[in-house]
């Protein structure tokens, strides 16, 4: 059984899931991958959809889901995304690693189409680049 790797933030739209989408696609042969959050949007944010489908990676499928969905589950890593997050964060049964890794909150971005879509895809360059590398530590510890 591959350990669960939990990433939180607080509405569970966008970032959260850019992340998850992020990891499962490097990583998600050697961890489960799933995200939440303490106050959950109720929907993924479309443009947190629109730009990842530009990277190849598909979170039409996701849901908004709320982190008691996790608090019976043996989750080896929380990793948040977001301060408000961090500070909500239970301990999860099995916990073994915690992080906390911010990003802006894309969802608030304001302008044209063109600027809130910059942002969002800002925002989606440095997840893939600090999820890339942590995924990229996870399959060398796996591979030892």
């Amino acid at each position: 059984m591959k350990p669960i790797v939990l990433i939180l933030c607080t509405g569970n739209s966008c970032r959260s899931h850019m992340a998850e989408g992020v990891l499962r696609a490097v990583a998600g042969d050697v961890v489960d991958v799933h995200s939440a959050g303490s106050k959950p949007a109720g929907y993924v944010h479309p443009k947190a959809i629109e730009v990842m489908r530009e990277i190849g990676i598909d979170l039409s499928a996701h849901t908004s889901k709320h982190l008691r969905e996790f608090l019976g589950r043996e989750v080896r890593t929380v990793i948040t995304v977001c301060g408000n997050a961090d500070q909500a964060c239970p301990l999860f049964p099995g916990q073994v690693n915690r992080h906390h890794w911010s990003f802006d909150d894309p969802a608030r971005a304001t302008g044209t189409e063109e600027q809130v879509l910059a942002e969002f895809r800002r925002v989606r360059d440095g997840i893939r680049r600090v999820f890339t590398a942590y995924g990229a530590g996870l399959r060398e510890g796996a591979a030892r």
